[in-house]
């Protein structure tokens, strides 16, 4: 009888210096841009995905204000500290994505990176105010870990707004920011951008539903609670951004210039 081989399942990698996980962290971080830029999640200026610093947890990388997403080098991205000055790069810095990230990144010391971004479907599901329901399997990644800032009063410039969604969030994957769009989170960079791009499609998913000649069914509440725990965990997150990311990196190497 022959044996089969046991296949190791991937994990997210380990480093042996904070030079080499910083390298990684902003390659990922530029490769996220890239994604964001053909989902067509860019408008205008707007939108960020930031992530802690692996050598000093109270500074992020971010994209640099005005910079496509389509066109984000690793040499583009800028460092910022929590008081909002830019420690190392050139550009200018989005107060927008300072007065979120850096509140959310403050409240959720386990949480290294974010992700937000004004896209179609998700800014449309956040006019309703509504959380999502579990329709689908990949709706359960969301299901009782996600929240809904209830509120609205313009672009978000202020760090006392950024607490209030911090605060909304608490310990979850997502908030829905109403009228604004989605806000994700992940312990790396794949993570937080897959439930991004993830909950973006659910939010489609669950505007099509709606707009049905019959009620969809809902998942119950036990068989939604089994399928967040497939689907939702912290490693499914990593592992489906895999695909992605060996697509994007192959189809435009500049990403790591």
């Amino acid at each position: 009888m022959t044996e089969t081989a046991t296949m190791k399942m991937p994990s997210p990698p380990t480093f042996d210096d904070v030079e080499s996980e910083r390298l990684h962290l902003k390659q990922r971080l530029a490769g996220a841009f890239r994604l964001f830029g053909r989902f067509g999640f860019d408008e205008g200026v707007a939108g960020h995905i930031t992530a802690r610093d692996p050598g000093d947890p109270h500074r992020f990388w971010v994209n640099p204000f005005g910079v496509g997403f389509k066109q984000i080098r690793v040499s583009d991205l800028i460092c910022v500290d929590h008081e909002g000055t830019v420690v190392e790069g050139h550009h200018p810095l989005n107060q927008a994505a300072f007065a979120i990230h850096s509140r959310v990144h403050a409240a959720r010391p386990d949480v290294v990176a974010a992700a937000h971004a004004h896209s179609i479907y998700g800014k449309t599901w956040a006019s309703f105010r509504r959380p999502l329901e579990p329709l689908t399997q990949d709706s359960c990644a969301f299901y009782n870990d996600h929240a809904v800032f209830d509120d609205f009063t313009g672009v978000v410039l202020d760090t006392s707004e950024g607490d209030r969604i911090a605060e909304a969030l608490g310990q979850r994957k997502a908030a829905i920011l109403s009228n604004h769009g989605n806000l994700t989170v992940g312990h790396t960079v794949d993570e937080a951008v897959w439930w991004f791009i993830t909950m973006e499609r659910t939010c489609q998913s669950q505007l099509l539903a709606s707009q049905a000649r019959f009620d969809p069914v809902v998942i119950d509440p036990v068989n939604a609670e089994t399928t967040a725990g497939q689907v939702g965990s912290h490693f499914a997150g990593w592992f489906s951004f895999q695909p992605m990311w060996d697509w994007i990196s192959r189809e435009e190497p500049d990403l790591f210039e």
